[in-house]
């Protein structure tokens, strides 16, 4: 069996969204700059993006994407997204953790399961010996690492400071010890990867 991975984009100041999240602008007010790593370079929710990803971000992904075998996300992430318009991203078995599963939409692209452990556990099934990918948002990976479901762990800091949103780690109190795995860098983000401390 695989591991389970929690990865997210940060800002310099611990942002994953900028203000004022929400449908049609998932990542909040400015925070489209937090993810100009996986577009090649500046994008927008007005405007398409048009870069390529620079060599060492695709080979994070590449990484990431030859491993992975199934996702986890959060219901806010969800609709924030604007449910992908309905099409999963991934091509993989993708569970939306959601208090409210009986809401499961039409068609097999989202699986909502009730609670983050039992999330992990069907994505864990469905991966086989490939990993889960646990994409956030920020919640459902405090909850994750909060339940020890979490082998490791990628915190990618995007160069920017958004001053507001939401944090990472707001409202979390469990004591964690991170193993340093390695980090790499580009012009739009630094990788580091830690491998979560099992007590």
């Amino acid at each position: 069996m695989g591991d389970v991975l929690a990865g997210i984009t940060t800002s310099v100041d611990g942002y994953v969204v900028g203000p004022d999240d929400g449908p049609g602008r998932g990542l909040g007010i400015g925070g489209e700059r937090l993810h100009y790593w996986v577009f090649g370079g500046p994008w927008s929710y007005e405007h398409e993006p048009t870069g390529q990803m620079e060599p060492e971000d695709q080979a994070w992904m590449d990484e990431a994407m030859t491993s992975m075998g199934a996702v986890v996300a959060g219901r806010g992430t969800y609709e924030a997204a604007d449910h992908w318009g309905d099409q999963n991203p991934w091509g993989l078995p993708f569970f939306i953790v959601t208090h409210r599963p009986g809401e499961q939409p039409e068609g097999d692209a989202f699986a909502f399961v009730e609670g983050v452990e039992e999330a992990v556990r069907q994505a864990r099934e469905a991966a086989g010996e490939k990993n889960v990918h646990v994409m956030g948002g920020a919640d459902v990976i405090r909850q994750a690492l909060a339940a020890g479901l979490v082998d490791r762990l990628s915190i990618i800091v995007a160069p920017v400071i958004l001053g507001g949103g939401k944090r990472l780690f707001d409202g979390f109190e469990h004591d964690m010890d991170l193993e340093h795995l390695g980090v790499r860098q580009s012009r739009f983000a630094t990788f580091i990867d830690y491998r979560v401390v099992k007590k």
